[in-house]
């Protein structure tokens, strides 16, 4: 039997599947199905709605005042633990 023909015991046809697959995974940039994302916080969000235009500059400001002073209350609360 020669080898010769099968591509060290594997068939062209496997070698293009093996081939591409590896592409697919390494090179190719789209999202895969079913992936899970990191979910944004809530000053991501509170910056796209004021960069959307839902709210104005002053809620901005004052919406994220109280999400930075809750994010330095939960901090110094973690620290005395």
């Amino acid at each position: 039997m020669r080898y010769e023909d099968y591509y060290f015991g594997m068939n062209v046809i496997w070698w293009i599947i093996w081939l591409v697959l590896l592409f697919w995974i390494f090179f190719v940039p789209y999202d895969i199905p079913g992936q899970r994302r990191p979910k944004d916080s809530a000053l991501d969000i509170l910056k796209k709605r004021f960069a959307n235009g839902e709210i104005t500059e002053t809620e901005y400001h004052h919406q994220k005042k109280i999400l930075e002073d809750d994010f330095n209350k939960d901090q110094n609360f973690n620290s005395q633990k």
